[in-house]
């Protein structure tokens, strides 16, 4: 029985883990797309309107 729970949670903790390894992959392709872009089009930045002030702004790396 101690065998089937110690199988349990490592398949938990490796579902867990691939998880977060999916989402840090996706985060990471939409970066790196995001960046082709910019330099097809020759961008230096990705503007977007602050909505209480409503004045453009260069979009930050995190957001």
């Amino acid at each position: 029985m101690p065998q089937l729970f110690l199988l349990a949670a490592v398949g938990a903790v490796a579902w867990l883990g691939y998880k977060r390894f999916v989402s840090e992959a996706e985060r990471v392709n939409a970066r790196v797309r995001d960046a082709e872009k910019e330099t097809r089009t020759g961008a230096q930045g990705t503007l977007i309107e602050d909505p209480e002030t409503g004045e453009y702004r260069l979009r930050k790396p995190d957001e």
